[in-house]
């Protein structure tokens, strides 16, 4: 399958923005309302459903003995939790397994879980998702004191609006003879793979399933996507913060997503050089930083993959104040909080 069509060159900013692209509560956009933990409205929000979903819930309950939701249909303070009695990380994993591997297996929004788009990974789902990324040490989830509330698959995130995470790890070399200058190893998705087939990605990237530290997560996803050693990455790779932003897809799902970000900077004669391994990648190239910016404004990488960019670029001082009008926008855009605070009261 062939790449991306490449697209009349847009700004920084504009290129951020199809990333960052949803507000909550915007005029005109269909209602959302609020998942919460637990069947009470100060309960902490964990997601945001769209009607379709609230809709397809409460068939859910109407066809079963024991339902696993309650519904308030306040029309302005409306919202959805887990029914009394679903209220452990265990008990709360296992409703969602079987909702999820139901709704794959019987069609439904067939564009996210169909078993094509099945991942078969779990994602943590947190009280508050910018607390600690704990995790129940016995790995029985029995208990419900940690800021983890219970985990489920991957490609129904967008379905629940909730907060997911990953790891972007930029790799890169300097000329050493203009250290100003540098050169990205950028790889290119297979053609096979689930979503966005043939876009250009960033060196390392992943997301972080339930459980897993995000630094163990870097270490895994370099040798499974670019087969960069564990000594390597452990000795040189250095974490450099997060981008945050919320993204909802063309099909109009939530994913309000952080994703911290990691620089490696090979050293000169070090002999790594990033190679695919596990067939999710299709081949590696090293670009300047010119053809790179090139790529990201014609919106032939992944969109969420241009944004951990042009934050290198920020904090590499590559981008400045004096020489990118949009400067604190993009600034400011690269750290959003997805309008949390309006997520009980949307």
């Amino acid at each position: 399958m062939p790449g991306p069509t490449p697209k009349p060159p847009q700004t920084f900013l504009q290129i951020l923005s199809t990333c960052d692209n949803y507000r909550v509560g915007s005029p005109g956009d269909e209602k959302v309302v609020p998942w919460l933990l637990f069947p009470s409205s100060s309960s902490p929000a964990i997601g945001l459903l769209r009607p379709e979903i609230v809709a397809q819930l409460r068939k859910e309950n109407e066809s079963s003995s024991a339902p696993s939701w309650e519904i308030n249909n306040d029309p302005e303070r409306g919202w959805v939790s887990f029914a009394r009695g679903i209220d452990s990380p265990a008990a709360r994993s296992r409703v969602m397994k079987e909702l999820c591997e139901r709704w794959r297996d019987t069609g439904l929004w067939p564009d996210e879980i169909s078993p094509r788009k099945w991942r078969a990974e779990l994602y943590p789902v947190y009280r508050n998702p910018f607390g600690p990324r704990d995790y129940p040490k016995n790995g029985d989830g029995q208990g419900d004191t940690l800021n983890y509330a219970f985990e489920m698959e991957r490609s129904a995130s967008g379905l629940f609006g909730i907060v997911t995470y990953g790891v972007h790890m930029t790799v890169y070399e300097v000329d050493t003879a203009d250290e100003a200058q540098y050169k990205i190893w950028v790889p290119r998705r297979a053609a096979t793979k689930q979503t966005w087939p043939g876009y250009l990605d960033n060196s390392v990237a992943g997301g972080i399933d339930a459980g897993r530290g995000v630094f163990d997560c870097v270490v895994k996803e370099s040798m499974e996507e670019a087969s960069i050693p564990e000594d390597v990455v452990r000795r040189h790779a250095r974490p450099t913060g997060s981008i945050s932003y919320f993204f909802r897809t063309p099909r109009g799902w939530l994913q309000p997503e952080i994703e911290y970000a990691y620089d490696l900077c090979l050293p000169p004669g070090s002999g790594v050089q990033p190679q695919p391994l596990d067939g999710e990648v299709e081949s590696f190239e090293l670009l300047p930083l010119s053809a790179v910016v090139h790529h990201i404004k014609t919106g032939v990488f992944k969109y969420n993959c241009a944004p951990v960019l042009i934050d290198f670029m920020v904090r590499k001082g590559i981008i400045t104040p004096d020489n990118e009008p949009d400067y604190q926008e993009i600034v400011t855009r690269l750290h959003g909080r997805f309008d949390y605070e309006k997520w009980t009261r949307p």
